[in-house]
């Protein structure tokens, strides 16, 4: 008995290994289908939102038949090459040129843009993931502006900042910005596109209606930060922006803290000849262990590309995650050229790798979201460049144990930037591992009366019910575990040096 493929995803894997005739009018037949739902859901909108999730659906259309079209890995390990050496410069060789008497002019060319889609949702929060207070109830935004509105203030400029939000984060964004209308900041937003999810079998969307409530609350998606160039031009703030004479965007996640503005690199930007203009910088720096799954640069048929893990092959995974072979990972802080943005979206040249997501909804049903990532573009844009650049250039807070290092004494905080304390004495952050009691920002925050002093710890774990006292310092290694069913309260005043602590007791100095 044979057994034929009978899902639609089945024939696509099928047509995945060669494409007959069969598989072909297949395709056709399943992108028709796609069409004509999309059409129906349309139906359900009205006016404005019609238009404007139409927009969203014609750039779906393309990354849905692309995904159709894709035969295979999107790379052949055979051909990755390491990139040649001077694609990827060192920092100090592009900040050792110094930096020219017109700071301003430069500065009046550049527009800021922070990735603000995501929700605070892994770290127990609710609401927009750039609404959550990191260090004297200042907030990842109120960071973002402090620091824009420091260089504007010092430079006498006019950088404005502009916010790519969601359709989860948008409405309670917008109600916040209020705040900075006294600040010296123009702030702008424009939204990501909203993408069905599709059924991992009929591989037709899950929604029934446009609506987003309801039944209908999760079968929407923002299609990953690759959204950023289709949506930045379709908001025609791109255009607005050229028209004001402006140059480059500088992006990066908005829960990046060490993404603050550089000069050097700006400088190098806009310094170059006309001919040789570099329309897209991505920052790179130097993989450590934790950095393992980071995407990483290669050159590949001649051109320098971003390679993410979930490009390669199972057989090579771990060779990709060497840190011998691949040395550095992409931190996301990326300065593009707002003209080349406006000329690969007119020419439809954006040909960015896909992402197949798959997720399990609440009610069990398996779909897939189709996404891309900021960074993959890199290839479609003339004299690219990597610059090599200090870790200190990436602090993700991902997580409440994140979160720890960017509240304690390591780091201070002057106009809205985070520089690590100049009485650490080496510059690397400590390793710390909070255990689930503290995942949620609300527990984490219950169990430090104040945040220890941390300036001389490598490595911290904490795991099971811990709390801290005041004034806990922490030194070296410390590891903290508290068992099923104890509870370990480290007094107020304590001073930890090389210690375990277990139970109730303390076991054991290294």
């Amino acid at each position: 008995k044979m057994n034929f493929p009978s899902t639609p995803r089945e024939i696509m894997c099928v047509a995945n290994g060669g494409m007959t005739q069969f598989q072909e009018v297949m395709r056709q037949q399943l992108e028709s289908s796609m069409h004509t739902e999309l059409e129906k859901l349309l139906d359900t909108a009205s006016g404005a939102e019609k238009e404007l999730s139409r927009k969203d659906f014609d750039g779906f259309k393309k990354l849905f038949h692309r995904f159709l079209q894709v035969k295979g890995p999107s790379v052949e390990w055979i051909k990755i090459q390491r990139p040649p050496e001077d694609s990827i410069q060192p920092y100090d060789k592009i900040a050792a040129r110094g930096l020219p008497d017109n700071v301003a002019d430069s500065l009046n060319k550049l527009v800021v843009v922070k990735l603000n889609g995501g929700l605070g949702t892994s770290m127990g929060c609710k609401g927009p993931k750039s609404l959550i207070s990191v260090r004297n109830e200042n907030t990842f935004l109120d960071l973002t502006v402090q620091q824009i509105e420091h260089l504007n203030k010092t430079y006498n400029t006019d950088v404005p900042l502009v916010l790519m939000n969601s359709f989860n984060t948008d409405e309670d964004t917008k109600k916040i910005l209020q705040k900075y209308t006294h600040h010296r900041v123009k702030i702008h937003t424009f939204n990501q596109s909203r993408y069905p999810r599709i059924n991992k079998e009929s591989l037709l969307p899950v929604a029934t209606n446009m609506g987003m409530t309801g039944q209908n609350a999760d079968v929407w998606y923002p299609p990953g930060h690759g959204d950023i160039y289709a949506s930045f031009y379709n908001s025609g703030l791109l255009d607005q922006l050229i028209a004001q004479g402006k140059e480059y965007i500088f992006v990066s996640n908005i829960d990046n803290l060490g993404a603050t503005v550089d000069l050097h690199i700006l400088h190098h930007l806009v310094s170059q000849p006309n001919g040789k203009r570099c329309e897209f910088i991505m920052e790179v720096t130097d993989k450590t262990r934790a950095d393992v799954k980071g995407g990483t640069l290669i050159q590949y048929e001649g051109k320098l590309r971003l390679l993410e893990i979930a490009q390669v092959p199972k057989a090579h995974v771990d060779e990709f995650k060497s840190v011998t072979k691949f040395k550095i990972f992409n931190t996301n802080n990326l300065w593009i050229s707002l003209a080349a943005i406006k000329r690969l979206q007119e020419q439809s040249a954006m040909d960015l790798e896909i992402i197949v997501n798959p997720k399990t909804l609440d009610g069990g049903q398996n779909v897939i979201q189709l996404e891309t990532a900021v960074g993959a573009a890199i290839k479609c844009f003339d004299n690219a460049l990597g610059i090599n650049v200090p870790r200190s250039r990436f602090l993700p807070v991902k997580t409440t144990s994140d979160l720890l290092l960017v509240m304690s004494n390591l780091y201070s905080l002057e106009a809205g930037s985070l520089t690590m304390s100049h009485k650490r004495e080496f510059p690397t952050t400590p390793h710390v591992k909070l255990g689930s009691s503290f995942t949620k920002v609300q527990e984490y925050l219950t169990r430090f009366e104040s945040i220890p002093d941390m300036l001389e710890l490598d490595h911290l774990t904490v795991s099971g019910d811990v709390t801290f006292g005041k004034h806990v310092s922490l030194k070296g290694t410390v590891i903290i575990i508290a068992n099923h069913g104890d509870r370990i309260d480290i007094p107020a005043g304590s001073m930890l040096e090389n210690k375990i602590v277990s139970g109730n007791l303390r076991i054991l100095d290294h």
